[in-house]
């Protein structure tokens, strides 16, 4: 299984449409639905810094994300929307409870 985050800061301009450009990611993986994958990104309390955690578990080891055009159209212009650039680091998960949809009631 291979984990990462990604986090950067759009300029003041960008913060809008960066979001649009990632609720279309989400909504082209609601429709694909690619097995063993799981994103969630959260947008900081400035407004403008974004945090994006991927976890994939596929036969390949690629990422299915990156074959698709919503986020191809996402990266296309990330460093031109940037104040921060992106940065990529890859996790360990330890343990968690309730926070990706498991455990809940």
């Amino acid at each position: 299984m291979t984990q990462h985050m990604v986090r950067y800061t759009v300029k003041p301009d960008q913060g809008a449409q960066n979001e649009e450009l990632i609720r279309d990611a989400l909504a082209e993986l609601e429709r694909v639905r690619p097995v063993g994958f799981r994103y969630v990104v959260f947008k900081l309390d400035d407004g403008l810094s974004f945090v994006h955690f991927i976890s994939h578990d596929t036969d390949t080891g690629r990422n299915p994300m990156r074959e698709l055009p919503a986020l191809q159209a996402f990266h296309a212009g990330i460093r031109e929307r940037c104040d921060v650039a992106p940065v990529r680091t890859m996790l360990s998960e330890v343990g968690s409870y309730g926070m990706f949809g498991e455990g809940k009631r």
